[in-house]
């Protein structure tokens, strides 16, 4: 799913939402999770998972296209731990689950 299917998403639901609102919507959320992450802060969002920052230590690596050992800097990545409701609805059959999302799907709109 895109950004873009997830607007439509979004306005499929609540078609009282203008596109524009929508779009400012889903944006700004990304953009609250970003800040958030880069802050190092973890974010928990219940029946979906958590996202935080682990630290990467430094370390030689190899650069693949010459075999030269090259160092590779300590770096913070974001990580992201799937929810118990998530890894449940993930495991399901696709019949089962028919959201606005998957019934989009199978018309062939996503």
């Amino acid at each position: 799913m895109t950004k873009r299917e997830l607007i439509e998403a979004v306005i499929n639901e609540r078609s009282s939402i203008p596109r524009r609102e929508a779009e400012a919507l889903v944006n700004s959320v990304f953009a609250s999770l970003a800040e958030a992450l880069a802050r190092g802060e973890r974010i928990e969002i219940r029946g979906f998972g958590s996202f935080i920052v682990k630290r990467r230590n430094a370390r030689e690596g190899l650069n693949p296209k010459t075999g030269e050992v090259v160092s590779v800097m300590a770096k913070r990545v974001p990580f992201f731990k799937a929810g118990k409701e998530l890894k449940q609805r993930v495991d399901r059959p696709e019949e089962v689950y028919a959201g606005p999302v998957a019934a989009a799907a199978a018309q062939g709109e996503g």
